[in-house]
């Protein structure tokens, strides 16, 4: 398979002999190879549609085959976010970005791990979903499944019997940040695709753009237009964020200036230079904005923006300080005690892993330089100890020695809460399990998950490191796609950095629907 990386190899020496000493002076690094397999394998696990033959995760079957067909479009395949069955637009987009934006940076050390086809299979599931779900230009689906009837049901989702209710976004209707959100997941993984699969990457460059003006033009939060959606994944904050994001992503894949002079026209009235943001999420996209726009004046040549791109650079320097708790004025991210970075009650490992892989790109775009805090500068060696620090945490460096990401290591969460690892696999029992039958008799079970679902990231430990392995404790025992999907690119460039040897790649064909 031919592949093209864009990659340092001067940058990349300089930051192995200055920060491979700090990483072995560790009490032994983690098989972060092991973990980076483990966690592309968990997308296998949250995969809705008919499987294809070189499906790993043995345990899942053919499931949402009907999806769409109410409203006469084909809407098979994509994501399931997390422990239920909706299909929601929003965080299944940003989980692709994220492995594109990882595999664009970390290619060659994926490769080197030997999952770059797998990487490569995981984002190509999702995109193809997206290019199904753009139906017309000015059309996006934006939802499969409703919420509120899933959650009284505990099913597998061979055996759904909930609604498969489908919502869209159009002119009349619109969601410029589901429609930025998406043109960024699509932009960035043409780059991802251009070399290997150049007809699939124009494809998806196409719908980019055309989702990128949509959003642009018809404008409004996705969530004014689905209401169903509020309780679920609101956009709490609004769609600027969104349309800067897709901006720049469009940019780096087409190099055309009219998308660059959007980034730079629209920077302070979309919040793109007032926003000093500490947390990086599927909703809030304003530190990955200003981390990719500083990486273009890091890269020279917008000399006559340099001023715009200057105050992105520092507003992204702001959260990367905040992280390091090398800011003033009570803006540093709070840690647990043992040093675990601490957002919200709710699925804090989110925040976590988008912070190491910031952290981790960042450092690599400073190369020698420093980073510039209010309370004394940061190098890049510091900002790699962050990450690692953060992805040893969930490894299993912590109070309770237990390892955050599912299947990992001898001790990992058994009681995750997730519909299909927690009922017997149908392919076992074929036996038609349903709502009210799955909470009576597998939901409230004391017994480990019967199915491990190996490489999810579930939500982690309190604000005191207290974590409770229980079932209906979804706070902390449920995974999402969004929570694992920055870690491929960490893995992959902690495992380069430790000096782990190169394993035989594991790549397949893709399984290829355009």
């Amino acid at each position: 398979m031919e592949r093209k990386w864009q990659w340092n190899q001067q940058s990349s020496s300089l930051l192995l002999i200055t920060i491979l000493a700090i990483l072995e002076s560790s009490n032994g690094a983690f098989d972060y190879a092991d973990a980076l397999t483990k966690s592309l394998l968990y997308f296998e696990s949250q995969r809705s549609g008919r499987l294809p033959y070189n499906q790993r995760v043995t345990w899942k079957d053919h499931s949402g085959l009907t999806d769409g067909l109410d409203q006469g479009v084909d809407l098979v395949g994509g994501y399931y976010d997390a422990g239920d069955h909706v299909k929601f637009g929003l965080p299944m987009a940003f989980t692709i970005t994220m492995l594109s934006w990882s595999v664009i940076e970390y290619g060659e050390q994926i490769a080197a791990a030997g999952e770059y086809g797998h990487a490569l299979e995981a984002i190509k599931w999702g995109t193809d979903y997206f290019i199904k779900a753009h139906t017309h230009p000015n059309v996006l689906w934006a939802e499969v499944g409703d919420g509120d009837t899933d959650h009284y049901c505990w099913q597998r989702p061979e055996d759904m019997t909930t609604s498969r209710q489908a919502y869209k976004i159009d002119a009349e209707n619109p969601g410029s940040d589901l429609a930025g959100e998406t043109a960024a997941a699509m932009a960035a993984a043409s780059i991802v695709f251009r070399s290997s699969n150049p007809h699939y990457s124009h494809l998806l460059l196409h719908h980019a753009q055309q989702l990128f003006e949509f959003g642009d033009k018809h404008r409004g939060a996705y969530d004014g237009s689905i209401g169903v959606v509020k309780s679920y994944y609101a956009s709490v904050s609004g769609y600027k964020d969104e349309l800067l994001w897709a901006a720049l992503w469009l940019y780096r894949a087409t190099d055309r200036e009219d998308y660059f002079k959007y980034v730079i026209n629209n920077a302070h009235c979309f919040g793109g230079i007032g926003w000093a943001i500490t947390e990086f999420s599927w909703d809030v996209k304003y530190a990955g904005v200003q981390i990719l726009a500083a990486k273009l004046l890091m890269d020279g040549g917008h000399n006559q923006h340099s001023h715009i791109l200057q105050q992105y650079k520092s507003k992204a320097e702001h959260y990367l300080c905040s992280c390091l708790n090398k800011s003033t004025n009570d803006s540093n991210v709070d840690r647990t005690p043992s040093g675990l970075l601490y957002i919200r009650q709710w699925n804090n490992m989110q925040y976590v892993s988008t912070a190491a892989f910031l952290a981790t790109v960042y450092a690599d775009y400073l190369n020698t330089d420093t980073l510039i805090c209010s309370s004394g500068e940061a190098s890049h060696d510091q900002l790699i100890s962050l990450a690692k620090s953060q992805v040893d945490y969930i490894l299993g460096s912590n109070p309770l020695g237990m390892s955050y990401l599912v299947g990992f290591g001898p001790k990992y969460p058994k009681n995750v809460h997730h519909r299909g690892a927690s009922i017997v696999s149908y392919k076992e029992h074929k036996g038609f399990i349903g709502c009210t039958q799955g909470y009576d008799y597998w939901y409230g079970r004391r017994e480990p998950n019967p199915n491990v679902l190996v490489g999810a990231l579930v939500g982690g430990p309190d604000c005191q490191d207290h974590f409770d392995d229980h079932r209906g404790n979804y706070m902390q025992t449920e995974a999402c796609t969004y929570n694992t999907a920055p870690l491929v690119g960490v893995f992959a460039r902690l495992n380069q950095l430790v000096g782990h040897p190169s394993r035989p790649t594991s790549d397949q064909p893709l399984i290829s629907s355009y």
